[in-house]
């Protein structure tokens, strides 16, 4: 359905504007509730929108990228070192540990922290959890039928959003993940600082 009238063009460059000002991922359903007393938009003519305006952004900066929670404008990955000069703190360091807690949660979820600790072999501190949930990217999605009911952990929409992912599915194979670390192993130390 190309856009190829006046009044689609206004709505394209509307809902260009939307997203570009929402300091939060947008929708396709809120797109539509937001406009809804101006104009009804199906489901199909938003998404025609959308992929009209991500092809306009192909050759930007900048792209418009969907992620769990909807549709964003984000700077381009190789640009990524460049921009980050722009600002003066750090982006914030994550020890190994918590970085291998997030990644069986991701990969085998729902898990209970006792299950983490079985895999990883050491115990899983308090402060490990309390951060992954600070920063929302895990939450309990339940309580395991055994005694003690130990909580079942996930990983959030916001825990996607981060990674610039719609769905799990889109995690990398764990091969990948493995090579990668047999390979970053090789080369440099793992971080361990933590500022968080």
């Amino acid at each position: 359905m190309p856009i190829n009238t006046k009044q689609d063009q206004d709505l394209k460059l509307l809902i260009e504007a939307m997203i570009f000002v929402s300091q939060v991922p947008l929708s396709v359903k809120t797109i539509q509730e937001t406009l809804s007393e101006q104009v009804k938009l199906t489901k199909k003519r938003v998404l025609a929108i959308l992929h009209e305006l991500q092809n306009d952004y192909d050759a930007r900066g900048i792209s418009l990228i969907e992620v769990a929670s909807g549709f964003r404008f984000q700077a381009k990955d190789q640009y990524s070192d460049y921009i980050a000069l722009l600002f003066k703190e750090k982006a914030p360091r994550y020890s190994r540990a918590l970085l291998e807690t997030l990644s069986l949660i991701a990969y085998r979820q729902p898990i209970t922290r006792g299950e983490i600790e079985d895999i990883r072999g050491v115990a899983v501190s308090s402060y490990i959890i309390r951060t992954l949930q600070e920063r929302d990217w895990i939450h309990v999605v339940g309580h395991k039928e055994v005694p003690g009911k130990p909580a079942l952990f996930g990983t959030t929409k916001e825990f996607l959003d981060y990674f610039s992912l719609k769905s799990l599915a889109e995690l990398p194979d764990l091969m990948e993940v493995t090579e990668l670390k047999i390979a970053a192993d090789g080369e440099r130390a793992p971080v361990v600082e933590q500022t968080t």
